[in-house]
């Protein structure tokens, strides 16, 4: 299905189709499903009526059983609603929408994501977007180089034109970025047994549908699944609760939080690892119950991209992007830590595991 224009501002995203010729013939409301599919065909059909979409040339208004043909364009309208808010304990969770700029220079932005912003517009999650706010704030493009989870926050890179996106990516996807993470995880008493250790189990998605978000893993030694690779340290620990970094040599999908789970370190908040499939369909659906959120603890994984250096680019330091209040907050509350006091511990492990060249 041919975009042929899209615009994105933090209240209101358009974009103009073009029918394919496999979509000849096709009900408007179908169509316009196969480019929104996370919106219900309920949402679609009060849209249409609402005219945020219709057939460019047509009279309005469209209905959701007209057809769409081949080569007619197609207009979406979405206006910012209520469909990106965040919901704890069936309260509206108040966001952070603003990334804070940790270095800039003539190749990239680096900024401090939020928690629960997106790197980029992806199905629902179209407004609160690092690219949507920063192209907003700076009118021009921005390229997208690497992503995090939309729950993880901390340092993300974007690349200022093409070109300097395409060679930042090659960066990442060659593992020529030291990458650090700080987590916060619950305990399983008799699988956490190490402080300090690599793990390398391999990593792959087997499951279909809404599962397929699910990451499955394998033994290092499998010809199953995709070769993962993630260093971990542990910095403080009770009976409960650890706290540590993580430095994932390799980028699959939800790596550091599976390889967590594995070696008894699943990370608090986290509602697929910590808890399940089914748990993370309940929260998605607004359905979870009080069981559920007192095993989560907080509203997100605790996951946070704390550090980042490109040795290949002598010019741009290190990178370190201080723990969210979320986290700091989480910390002193049942830790009894100093989070100033943590923030150094954390700066002091960086720099000397950055020190070290890329193998």
């Amino acid at each position: 299905m041919p975009i042929l224009e899209k615009s994105f501002s933090p209240e209101k995203y358009t974009a103009m189709y073009s029918v394919d010729e496999k979509f000849d013939g096709l009900r408007l409301d179908q169509f316009i499903k196969e480019y929104l599919p996370s919106f219900s065909r309920e949402i679609i059909k009060k849209k249409i009526k609402s005219l945020d979409v219709c057939i460019v040339g047509r009279p309005s208004p469209n209905r959701p059983s007209s057809k769409v043909y081949y080569q007619e364009k197609v207009e979406v309208q979405i206006v910012k609603t209520n469909h990106e808010d965040e919901l704890w304990r069936g309260d509206k969770l108040k966001l952070e929408t603003a990334p804070k700029v940790i270095f800039e220079n003539d190749l990239m932005t680096v900024v401090g994501k939020p928690a629960f912003m997106s790197t980029h517009p992806t199905g629902k999650h179209l407004f609160n977007c690092v690219t949507v706010y920063l192209e907003s704030e700076l009118k021009r493009k921005t390229y997208s180089v690497h992503r995090l989870d939309r729950e993880t926050s901390g340092l993300l890179i974007q690349g200022k034109n093409p070109e300097s996106s395409r060679v930042l990516t090659d960066f990442f996807e060659k593992s020529r970025v030291k990458k650090a993470y700080f987590f916060i995880s619950k305990i399983k008493p008799n699988e956490a047994k190490k402080d300090n250790f690599i793990a390398k189990e391999r990593l792959d998605s087997t499951n279909e549908g809404l599962k397929r978000v699910y990451i499955d893993w394998h033994p290092f030694d499998s010809s199953l699944g995709k070769s993962a690779e993630t260093k971990f340290k542990v910095l403080f620990k009770n009976k409960k609760y650890a706290l540590g970094l993580a430095f994932p040599k390799t980028g699959r999908q939800h790596q550091i939080r599976v390889h967590a789970m594995i070696h008894g370190y699943p990370l608090l908040g986290d509602k697929l690892y910590l808890g399940s499939f089914k748990m993370f369909q309940r929260f998605k659906d607004g359905l979870a119950n009080d069981e559920d959120h007192d095993l989560m603890e907080i509203p997100r994984h605790a996951l946070h991209a704390v550090g980042l250096k490109i040795p290949d680019l002598k010019e741009v330091p290190f990178l370190h992007c201080p723990l969210p209040s979320d986290l700091n907050d989480w910390i002193k509350n049942n830790l009894s830590i100093d989070p100033s006091e943590l923030d150094e511990v954390i700066k002091k492990e960086l720099h000397e595991a950055f020190s070290f060249p890329i193998k």
